[in-house]
């Protein structure tokens, strides 16, 4: 078994911290537990703990490559997780998904409320925005209809955030189908056939290892495959990455949200759009006087979602709430 190090001054007893890490909560490479944050090394995950009362502050940063710039490269985003704790020091922690970030984040905002979620970088410029939205013009007299739907909104975005797996998975399940089938057909064909490369280039490479060919050969080869083998994996079919499983992964996630929604009274959009960003911009829609009531407010926010597309530059706040709900809409075809 791999000891769990400690991060910081405080440490915790070494039964504690194995039971503790025993029943955490995974996240990718790191967990959550009742006593401690389990945090990865570049290698192995969970071999670190800091405390829970030892942590600062805990916020997701995402690098960039070149080609994450463009959409034109091999990489995309590279998501962190980053923990600060004994009031300064910072331990950053690489994930493969960026969803198993923001699944973290979720958890620790239902079970940790007192700790903050974003660097101080972001909250100043969180209450920047914030103060901006408190300058624009709402209207003062609102009808009676639109008070009561924005308290109706407020409370079921309330009740959404207590089950943060179940509009985060609606939301990804979205979005994977949605990018599944804006894909062109003709690169699965490319993917297998770099793929066939990167297979026969291994195949190679053994066999110049068994034969003594050269010494330079192997490295050469070894590396294409991986290479060839890792670029081509991620586009080919696979059981999780065909429309039928993906068609079945977004049913089942909608469906998981009308059961849970179902004990709400008069929940105030269908379970397809059930999430807490949606019913925020609604709530920002009626104090707008942009519409009277839920319907017109969702009819509104359509609108607006249509509106935005790859010509429009937006502030990466807004950018970030837009993609985590547009392909909801999208693959509904905004019904």
């Amino acid at each position: 078994m791999i000891l769990t190090k400690k991060l910081g001054e405080m440490s915790l007893p070494e039964e504690e911290i194995k039971q503790d890490k025993k029943n955490c909560r995974k996240f990718g490479p790191c967990g959550i537990g009742k006593k401690a944050l389990y945090l990865n090394s570049f290698y192995i995950d969970r071999q670190y703990y800091v405390p829970i009362k030892s942590v600062n502050r805990i916020f997701k940063r995402v690098a960039m490559s070149k080609g994450g710039f463009t959409g034109k490269g091999i990489f995309g985003t590279l998501p962190y997780l980053v923990v600060e704790y004994d009031n300064g020091k910072q331990k950053q922690c690489n994930f493969k998904h960026e969803e198993d970030v923001d699944r973290l984040l979720a958890f620790v905002e239902t079970n940790f409320p007192n700790i903050p979620l974003h660097s101080v970088e972001a909250e100043r410029k969180l209450a920047e925005k914030a103060r901006r939205l408190a300058e624009k013009k709402h209207v003062s007299n609102l009808s009676d209809e639109a008070k009561m739907s924005i308290q109706n909104l407020e409370k079921a975005e309330k009740y959404l955030h207590r089950k943060s797996d179940l509009y985060l998975d609606l939301s990804q399940s979205a979005r994977k189908k949605r990018i599944y089938d804006r894909s062109n057909p003709a690169y699965k064909w490319v993917a297998l056939a770099i793929t066939v490369m990167g297979a026969g280039a291994f195949a190679y490479g053994v066999y110049s290892l068994i034969t003594h060919a050269g010494f330079g050969i192997y490295f050469l080869l070894f590396g294409l495959a991986a290479i060839f083998l890792f670029a081509g994996a991620n586009v080919l079919p696979t059981s999780k990455n065909n429309r039928k499983y993906l068609e079945q992964k977004l049913k089942d996630s909608i469906y998981a949200m009308e059961h849970y929604i179902q004990t709400y009274p008069d929940f105030p959009v269908p379970a397809y759009y059930a999430h807490p960003i949606v019913l925020k911009r609604m709530t920002e829609i009626l104090k707008e006087g942009r519409a009277e009531n839920l319907e017109s407010a969702l009819q509104v926010l359509k609108l607006d979602l249509k509106a935005l597309n790859s010509n429009v530059v937006v502030e990466q706040e807004e950018y970030d709430e837009v993609v985590a709900i547009k392909s909801m809409f999208l693959v509904m075809d905004y019904k």
